[in-house]
């Protein structure tokens, strides 16, 4: 395989994993979101916030790994790696977490109430 190829495959594959990383970033923040709800206004910064990230982190790979040269294919792949995670991943383990959360939640309404 010639180098050039493979550094194509590489960098394909590196943005696989970052979409894959950016939605377990969401995920997080899910998971905050869940824990300590907030209004419409916040989650609006937050979704602001973790956008710039996204665009920070596919432009910091696009920097280091093809000397900033944007390629269709390295968004594309971005893409997937995030709908892939959401659609065979986190809905399951989000499931999971959903119930812990409700749990937590449980747990100090159950607290608060001992406490009265």
């Amino acid at each position: 395989m010639s180098e050039y190829i493979k550094l194509e495959a590489e960098l394909a594959l590196s943005s696989f994993l970052l979409g894959v990383v950016l939605m377990i970033s969401y995920d997080f923040l899910r998971l905050f979101r869940m824990l300590i709800p907030h209004g419409k206004w916040w989650t609006g910064m937050e979704d602001l916030i973790y956008w710039i990230y996204c665009a920070a982190m596919t432009f910091r790979l696009l920097f280091y790994q093809n000397s900033g040269i944007l390629r269709g294919y390295v968004i594309i792949c971005v893409f997937l790696g995030m709908s892939l995670y959401d659609a065979i991943v986190s809905r399951s383990i989000f499931g999971v977490l959903k119930n812990i959360g409700r749990w937590i939640t449980m747990k100090k309404r159950n607290h608060r109430q001992k406490k009265k």
